[in-house]
């Protein structure tokens, strides 16, 4: 075969340094649009980006040359220095060091993105915290608690 075929998709979460609030609506309607642009201009796609105050959720399909590593650098990286640029009263801004990324397939496209897009209700139940741990266990991955809490 003289072509390379993927199909690979990944949900990525990650928060703000200590959860701080600073994803307030008008921030995260800006944010959301230009986290789109940083994947599209390196060679990913945005299938759907969402989140609360604290934390963003990004459905992104990613080529097999740029590692999953690389590719939450480039978001986080930029976005962070676009935020702390725009929005003058965020020069303290900063997301978290980690991640989490899961492997999507392409039958579970629609409800990852109805998932990202629903989150305002989401969260009307449960924590962040709380999100990230069922994500965890439902992925098997053993982690650290001090991790998740600082």
């Amino acid at each position: 075969m003289a072509n390379t075929y993927t199909s690979l998709h990944y949900h990525i979460v990650f928060s703000t340094k200590n959860r701080d609030p600073f994803l307030v609506e008008t921030v995260r309607e800006r944010l959301f649009a230009y986290l789109g642009g940083i994947a599209r201009e390196n060679g990913m796609n945005a299938l759907e980006v969402g989140g609360m105050t604290d934390h963003v959720h990004l459905l992104l399909s990613i080529p097999a040359s740029l590692a999953v590593s690389k590719a939450v650098q480039l978001i986080k990286g930029g976005s962070s220095h676009w935020l702390k640029v725009t929005f003058p009263n965020m020069i303290d801004f900063a997301w978290q060091d980690g991640y989490a990324a899961f492997t999507v397939s392409q039958s579970q496209l629609n409800d990852t993105q109805a998932y990202i897009r629903s989150q305002p209700e989401h969260h009307r139940t449960k924590t962040f915290i709380e999100e990230y741990r069922a994500f965890l266990a439902r992925h098997r991955i053993e982690y650290d608690d001090r991790y998740l809490l600082g």
